[in-house]
C-alpha cells in the first residue's frame, strides 16, 4: 500500500521497522523527524501497532500512518486506525501532532484525507474521541464532518457515518 497524499501532507503507512524506531526514539539515517517527533502519543500508537502485528499480522490498510509535510518530508505526527473495521463497517481513529505543527490546519487536513480513504475502502462509520479539555481536537473532528455522539466523565465521542456512496466528508450545514 502506498502513501496517501493531501495538499500539504503525506500520510505514510508505517512499517514494523519504522514503528520499532519510533518506540526506540531512534530515527534511521533517511527518516526526517521534525523536532519534538515522536510524541508520547506516537510512541504509544507505534507500540499498539507492533502488538497488533505480532498477534494478528500487519493490519494495513487499517494501521498507523506517519504525518509528513510534503514541503520538507519531516514527520510531524501520526494518525491511524485502532484496528480493522468491525462487522458493521465501523472503525475508530486517533491522531496527534507535535506542538510546533498545531494550529496550522494539518490535523484537519490529515484526518480529512484518512476519512476519504476509509470511505473509499468501504468503511461506513468512523469514530473518535477527545478529552473534555482538548477543545482543539474536538474542533478538528467537527471541521471534517464528525458529529458529537456522546460523552463520559473523561471524553467526548465523535463519529461520521455514510449511507450512500458519495465521498463527501466535508462539514454539513
Amino acid at each position: 500500500m502506498g502513501d496517501l497524499v493531501t495538499a500539504r501532507l503525506v500520510l505514510h503507512p508505517m512499517t514494523v521497522s519504522e514503528a520499532e524506531r519510533v518506540v526506540a526514539g531512534e530515527s534511521d539515517g533517511g527518516a526526517r523527524w521534525a523536532p519534538g517527533y515522536p510524541t508520547d502519543g506516537d510512541v504509544s500508537a507505534a507500540r499498539r501497532f507492533l502488538r497488533t502485528c505480532a498477534s494478528t499480522g500487519d493490519p494495513r490498510p487499517f494501521g498507523n500512518y506517519e504525518i509528513r509535510r510534503r514541503e520538507d518530508g519531516h514527520a510531524i505526527g501520526g494518525l491511524g486506525f485502532h484496528g480493522p473495521a468491525d462487522e458493521n463497517g465501523s472503525v475508530t481513529i486517533g491522531y496527534g501532532l507535535i506542538p510546533s505543527a498545531r494550529g496550522k490546519g494539518y490535523a484537519s487536513e490529515a484526518l480529512r484525507g484518512l476519512l476519504l480513504f476509509a470511505r473509499a475502502v468501504g468503511v461506513t462509520c468512523v469514530k473518535g474521541d477527545a478529552d473534555h479539555d482538548n477543545i482543539a481536537s474536538q474542533q478538528v473532528m467537527t471541521a471534517v464532518g464528525m458529529r458529537p455522539a456522546g460523552e463520559d466523565e473523561r471524553v467526548r465521542y465523535f463519529e461520521i457515518a455514510w449511507t450512500d456512496t458519495t465521498a463527501d466528508t466535508g462539514p454539513r450545514s
